[in-house]
């Protein structure tokens, strides 16, 4: 198990530094670095203004050096301003730069400074991703076990009217983008033109103090679109193992149809699906960008729509790191989590 582990981590380390690099890369294209420049200087510089400003910040040095220096295995590079002080990623607002450090990158726990916030990158992030992470919460509370039971129930009888409709249930909410089914809460439970008025269509409040009322439409809309997927997958499953030769002598052993579901097939029809549960978070963590636009929560979705927006390079990269990282981390739990679901795999 621990070579696996091991194995899997060293995977785990290349694909993130693969998928960081194709991502510094296409951040600072010159187009994006041309922008950068004009937001932080003058909107009216012209290309030579440009070409220096870039120069002599070192954003025109090789890629693999700026790179590293973002990583922090490389030291980082440093100018002279027009008043004459030496500024640069590691010297911050203040400091000297004969005592700052010279390596100051993701390695050192330094994401740098947004460019539009004014604010060390770390502590958006971490901000962010903390509200982000209470919706989050709340969605698989509701998701996973309204799944689990549509998913169980459709798979207990194959082919019944109860199986069908609850097939087309499921496939009705996974075929329902968030976009739609979002505004359709809106307007059906928080618009006055309708008459409910039972919840807030903005949740904004929700940032200081979760209720029912700020919260319920959100992780309703995730919620509604995630569970098809689960419940599909777990009907599919329960239905494999209701036809195995196991539970078919069960049946002629003259074990109750009840006990057949919640002893036998319920724990090895889990097996499947605990993959794609585990696969649910880093879609939350990226697909919240819709629902927190949608109903103006300031999570971490809505800090990415900014950064790409106002082209925010250090904020898009933290982003960028931080949604590789939950992928990875939360493939690797899934395998683990498979092999000792399933003996046959820990077997072998």
């Amino acid at each position: 198990m621990w070579a696996f582990i091991l194995k899997r981590s060293g995977v785990m380390l290349l694909t993130a530094l693969c998928l960081t690099f194709v991502v510094f890369f296409l951040t600072n294209l010159y187009p994006n670095l041309e922008k950068l420049a004009k937001t932080q200087g003058n909107m009216r510089m012209t290309d030579v203004q440009v070409e220096n400003w870039l120069d002599t910040r070192g954003y025109t040095q090789p890629l693999l050096v700026r790179y590293g220096e973002w990583l922090g295995v490389v030291p980082s590079f440093r100018f002279t301003k027009d008043n004459g002080k030496v500024a640069g990623r590691c010297i911050k607002p203040g400091m000297d730069a004969s005592v700052a450090p010279e390596y100051c990158g993701v390695l050192q726990g330094d994401f740098g400074m947004s460019s539009v916030f004014k604010e060390k990158v770390s502590v958006i992030v971490g901000k962010r991703l903390g509200l982000t992470g209470w919706l989050m919460l709340f969605v698989m509370i509701v998701m996973v076990p309204m799944a689990l039971i549509i998913g169980v129930l459709a798979g207990m009888r194959e082919g019944s009217k109860l199986d069908r409709g609850l097939s087309t249930f499921s496939i009705a909410t996974t075929a329902t983008p968030e976009y739609v089914s979002g505004v359709l809460f809106i307007v059906i439970f928080a618009s006055s033109a309708v008459g409910l008025k039972w919840f807030k269509g903005s949740s904004a409040s929700a940032m200081t103090e979760i209720t029912f009322a700020n919260f319920t439409l959100p992780v309703m809309t995730m919620a509604f679109y995630g569970m098809g997927y689960i419940a599909r997958m777990t009907r599919a499953s329960m239905a494999e193992v209701m036809t195995a030769q196991y539970i078919r002598t069960a049946r002629l052993k003259g074990v109750s149809f009840p006990n057949i579901v919640m002893k036998h097939a319920l724990r090895n029809a889990l097996i499947a699906p605990f993959t794609v549960i585990m696969l649910q978070f880093p879609w939350l963590l990226t697909g919240v960008v819709i629902v927190e636009t949608l109903f103006n929560y300031k999570g971490f979705g809505w800090v990415l729509v900014q950064a790409a927006s106002n082209n925010d390079i250090e904020l898009l990269l933290s982003c960028s790191v931080v949604a590789v990282f939950v992928v990875l981390v939360t493939q690797l739990i899934s395998d683990i989590g498979y092999v000792f679901l399933n003996p046959r795999i820990r077997m072998s």
